[in-house]
């Protein structure tokens, strides 16, 4: 039964990325602290923060409608990952753990956005 954001695994699952994102950009050379730094986290907290609000609005279509946003922040971040990868920023065996865990969590969203068609 779920009586809140917070009892969705696909929320508590981009939490954990948010935690993931954040270690990880710590590592970033400072000259990205204002580029891909600042970008990849305003992408992630998008993530759990849309689950959350489309929730709360309590109607179907503003619920999709924020999950595709979700969505659209989480393939956001996957691309900055790539990038950050490409750049050396990044270990292929760190960023590839993380791409695992946003396919997971895009399949999720895509799950629940299906079920409420």
């Amino acid at each position: 039964m779920v009586s809140s954001y917070k009892d969705l695994l696909v929320w508590q699952r981009s939490m954990e990325l948010v935690e993931s994102i954040y270690k990880v950009t710590a590592k970033l050379p400072a000259s990205e602290q204002f580029g891909l730094v600042a970008q990849m986290r305003r992408s992630v907290v998008s993530i759990p923060s849309n689950i959350a609000e489309g929730y709360g609005r309590q109607a179907t279509g503003e619920y999709r409608h924020h999950l595709s946003f979700s969505r659209g922040s989480l393939l956001e971040l996957e691309t900055q990952l790539l990038l950050c990868r490409r750049l050396q920023h990044v270990q292929k065996d760190e960023a590839d753990s993380v791409l695992k865990e946003i396919g997971e969590i895009s399949k999720m969203i895509g799950s629940l956005i299906s079920k409420l068609s």
